[in-house]
C-alpha cells in the first residue's frame, strides 16, 4: 500500500521506505523497514517481495526533519489527520459513505494485491545511484 500522489507533488523527491509485515494474525514477527530509496525503486522492490510471499508492504516516504519543532509539527499533524478521519467514520451513516470506505480498502490492498506481474526490481547497481541521489539531496543546499 502506498499513498496515490499527483505527478506534480514535491513527496515525489522524497527518499522512501518500506515496511514488510506479516499479512495477518497467524504470524507474528518485528516488521522490516528498509530504505531509503527514490519512489519507483520502492515500489518495485515492495511489489517483487510480496508478489513472491504473504506479506504486507509499506510504501511511504520518508520526511527528513531538520529539528525537534518539526518533528512536533509531523506529530500534530499526523493527529490531527487521525482524529478527523475518526471523526468522519463515527458521522457516517452506515451506507452513505460506503464508495469512499471501499476506494480505501482498495487502495489499502493495492500493493498486496497482483495486478499482473510485479515491477522488475532494481539492480543493486540502480539502488546504489538512487542512493546517491537521495544523499545529495539531502546534504546539498536546501531549496
Amino acid at each position: 500500500m502506498t499513498l496515490e500522489l499527483p505527478d506534480d507533488s514535491p513527496m515525489l523527491d522524497l527518499p522512501w521506505i518500506i515496511t514488510f509485515g506479516p499479512l495477518g494474525d497467524a504470524e507474528e514477527w518485528e516488521p522490516v523497514v528498509c530504505g531509503p530509496y527514490e519512489r519507483p525503486h520502492a515500489l518495485a522492490l515492495a511489489e517483487s517481495v510480496v508478489a513472491d510471499e504473504q506479506l504486507m508492504a509499506v510504501v511511504e516516504p520518508l520526511l527528513p526533519a531538520v529539528s525537534a519543532d518539526e518533528i512536533r509539527g509531523e506529530i500534530t499533524s499526523a493527529r490531527i489527520a487521525a482524529e478527523d478521519e475518526t471523526a468522519r467514520t463515527e458521522e457516517a451513516d452506515l451506507y452513505g459513505d460506503f464508495e469512499d470506505v471501499v476506494d480505501e480498502e482498495l487502495e489499502e490492498a493495492a500493493v498486496g494485491e497482483s495486478h499482473g506481474e510485479p515491477r522488475t526490481p532494481p539492480t543493486e547497481e540502480q539502488l546504489r545511484a538512487g542512493f546517491r541521489r537521495i544523499a545529495a539531496r539531502l546534504t546539498g543546499p536546501p531549496d
